[in-house]
């Protein structure tokens, strides 16, 4: 396959079709480099060199009833993870504050549950009116299922964007989750984007899908039209049903994050939880594809911390973006 025609295609509005984006999946490693040069046309065409930075808040920890075969906060397992009620309005407004320091574009308040309750749900809107009115950091919430009302809710309270991510493709999905389907999942999103909120849709790559099933992924949130796409890469967590999995190669990583650019090509899309791990010393490659990242570490693990990611970026050849005075 011709990578660099494609781009060009790519960027003069052609959409790329399943069977190509299953080539790009499917290439060798030998043709590595030359995927991912084109790929980095398209990520440039459209982000320049800048890189987004998102932290996020584990504001409720190890409390969620369903049984997602890859999290270690499932009530389900057995895990070591820490379990803690919603933090406070105080506590979520000081992590915004640390993560508006660090000069982060995003502030994401994330809840270990089903669905918000009521309580949840204003205590998380409360904080975002709080810290709209004090610092010029985008809100994102990540609050499990929402239905119409909550999503207003969250929208009139002035959160930009809502995560809600498919993890697979719907044929692998049943595979990985047993408490609700993938349909749900997707009425989530479309729920918070009727409200107006901005939809971060992604997904887990390395759960014993095939390479078809990250390809139908790719095309369900293209079809969803979702604005920002963080793919993460299976970090195995001892006492869940896929604790020992074995990882991806970073090659096939890199690979997954391409054809994700070329079937996405303007959306945001954010290497994500697992990059450390699955990656290793190829970060960098992952940059020439994806125009964010979150720094601080995840929800249950620590990443590899703030300055080693600025590294990352300024040794790739990127940097930083600044979209707020800091």
């Amino acid at each position: 396959m011709n990578f660099e025609k494609l781009a060009t295609d790519v960027l003069d509005g052609y959409a790329i079709t399943r069977k190509e984006a299953q080539a790009i999946i499917d290439s060798s490693d030998a043709d590595l480099g030359a995927l991912l040069d084109a790929a980095e046309r398209i990520r440039q065409s459209v982000h320049g060199r800048d890189v987004t930075l998102h932290v996020l808040q584990n504001a409720k920890s190890g409390s969620c009833p369903e049984d997602c075969s890859f999290c270690s906060q499932s009530t389900k397992f057995e895990t070591e993870v820490e379990r803690y009620r919603i933090q406070t309005v105080d506590e979520l407004i000081s992590a915004a504050r640390e993560a508006y320091a660090l000069g982060a574009t995003r502030y994401c308040m994330v809840t270990s549950t089903k669905a918000p309750t009521g309580r949840e749900l204003e205590t998380v809107c409360e904080a975002t009116r709080r810290i709209k009115a004090e610092m010029p950091i985008e809100i994102c919430a990540s609050l499990g299922f929402l239905d119409g009302n909550s999503a207003s809710t969250l929208a009139s309270a002035g959160v930009d964007r809502f995560n809600h991510n498919l993890e697979t493709s719907e044929n692998h999905f049943p595979n990985v989750v047993s408490s609700h389907k993938w349909q749900d999942r997707v009425d989530t999103i479309k729920a918070a984007k009727a409200a107006g909120m901005e939809a971060c849709c992604g997904g887990i790559v390395g759960m014993g899908e095939q390479s078809d099933d990250r390809v139908d992924l790719a095309f369900s949130l293209r079809d969803l039209d979702v604005e920002s796409i963080p793919v993460n890469f299976l970090d195995p967590r001892e006492g869940t049903p896929l604790g020992q999995s074995e990882r991806l190669s970073p090659e096939e990583c890199l690979r997954t994050l391409a054809m994700m650019r070329f079937v996405n090509p303007k959306r945001d899309i954010r290497v994500a939880g697992g990059r450390e791990k699955a990656l290793g010393d190829k970060q960098g490659l992952a940059l020439k594809v994806a125009n964010s990242l979150f720094t601080e570490g995840y929800l249950t693990t620590g990443g590899q911390g703030y300055q080693s990611d600025i590294d990352l970026i300024e040794d790739a050849g990127y940097r930083v973006a600044v979209v707020f005075p800091c």
